[in-house]
């Protein structure tokens, strides 16, 4: 059987940064699918469950709001190793093109104070299993350690 393309990216080489991971045409358009890669992969500890549901909550909400990109948002989630997240909007898109969303994006992660959107028996399958307080940290960390100053090589997948 083939390798998905996800797995034929070097994840020794990889480190954090926002990365187009696919683009799929569909119909007239196109989804174009973004690694946005906040730990380092098998070199920093992985995010744990509760701040990354936390950041999806709150990603997704400011994502699907926002004014210019909210109504090309597909899906904002997290990677099964928990080393970051996916975006996919509908669009040709490069990197460079969506870095001040990113930006926008953690900077209200790491600014958020009070009930997560969707924390609820209601709203969310597992809505106790939240940390707020790591998610601003981890928000604020990949803003300072990559976002803030980002360059071209966190941009494009390493070879």
């Amino acid at each position: 059987m083939q390798k998905i393309t996800s797995f034929t990216i070097n994840h020794i080489k990889l480190q954090p940064g926002i990365y187009v991971s696919r683009k799929d045409p569909v119909q007239d358009t196109v989804i174009t699918t973004f690694d946005l890669r906040m730990t380092s992969p098998n070199e920093e500890p992985v995010m744990n469950t509760a701040e990354v549901h936390t950041i999806e909550h709150l990603g997704a909400t400011f994502l699907r709001n926002h004014p210019e990109f909210g109504s090309g948002i597909i899906y904002f989630g997290p990677m099964g190793c928990r080393t970051g997240f996916y975006l996919l909007l509908t669009g040709d898109y490069e990197s460079a093109d969506i870095t001040g969303l990113i930006t926008e994006m953690f900077e209200f992660i790491r600014d958020y104070r009070g009930e997560v959107p969707g924390a609820s028996p209601r709203d969310c399958g597992n809505y106790l299993d939240m940390n707020l307080p790591m998610a601003n940290y981890l928000a604020k960390k990949y803003l300072d350690e990559v976002l803030y100053h980002i360059t071209p090589d966190r941009l494009v997948y390493p070879e």
